[in-house]
């Protein structure tokens, strides 16, 4: 079965970059979301595998902070492993602290790193 990730926040280059790298490594689909709304919608509809999501949202400066706050809280979600994007370690920090998966900085798509983190869920 096809594992499914959810990308939220991202503008379309950095979406398009996490979805080759997500494709490519683990054969994944991946889904976007633009705001925090579309990203609780999706995540109520459908089920996914790993929800990756920006600090501050592209499209409407949404915190990506306080998504990862809502999954957590919300018991039919929580379950739901989530990674931060962001390159700043006191995000990341304070994700982890929320409740997410230690995640990664768009500068470090590249390196096995991320691949190792990302394949704990997608491989």
């Amino acid at each position: 079965m096809t594992k499914r990730v959810l990308d939220v926040g991202n503008c379309s280059f950095d979406h398009g970059s996490i979805s080759r790298l997500v494709q490519r490594e683990f054969d994944a689909e991946v889904l976007q979301a633009h705001t925090t709304a579309e990203a609780l919608a999706s995540l109520s509809d459908q089920a996914f595998d790993l929800v990756l999501v920006n600090r501050k949202f592209d499209s409407d400066s949404d915190d990506g902070l306080e998504l990862i706050q809502q999954i957590k809280q919300d018991p039919r979600l929580r379950a739901t492993p989530v990674m931060l994007i962001s390159n700043y370690e006191q995000y990341q920090a304070e994700a982890v602290a929320a409740g997410a998966e230690p995640g990664f900085g768009k500068s470090q798509l590249a390196d096995a790193h991320t691949r190792d983190h990302l394949g704990r869920f997608l491989g």
